[in-house]
């Protein structure tokens, strides 16, 4: 191979991967309504995969296991925003919740606090 081939073939690989980058990192999340909230939540567990996972039980049951500590409240929907309460073993939070595709984010209202980031999917057992 001539000498400036190989590079035009490094360049056009460099510039293949940063472009992929740069798509992912402007992924396009949205704010969900109460409505859409319940719709996504219901049933499914949020969760980082492998860390910690929080099922939402449809009755308003919450069952958070994080490094196998097993914790459980209460979770509902108000004024658009997803509310938990873990009673005095964690309080109680409410937030807004932001999607895009399987990834949410948890965002509190009014904080400069990052967002508590995963994604949704249907609850499995925790290794």
């Amino acid at each position: 191979m001539i000498p400036w081939q190989s590079k035009a073939i490094v360049i056009g690989v460099l510039a293949g991967a940063i472009g992929i980058h740069a798509a992912a990192a402007v992924e396009k999340f949205q704010k969900l309504s109460g409505a859409q909230i319940r719709a996504q939540f219901t049933g499914m567990q949020f969760t980082d995969e492998v860390h910690w996972g929080e099922i939402y039980e449809p009755n308003g049951r919450l069952v958070s296991e994080e490094m196998g500590r097993k914790r459980v409240g209460t979770w509902r929907i108000q004024k658009d925003q997803l509310c938990t309460d873990f009673g005095k073993d964690g309080g109680s939070n409410c937030y807004d919740v932001w999607m895009s595709g399987r990834k949410v984010e948890l965002r509190t209202p009014g904080s400069s606090d990052l967002p508590m980031g995963g994604v949704l999917e249907t609850p499995q057992k925790r290794r």
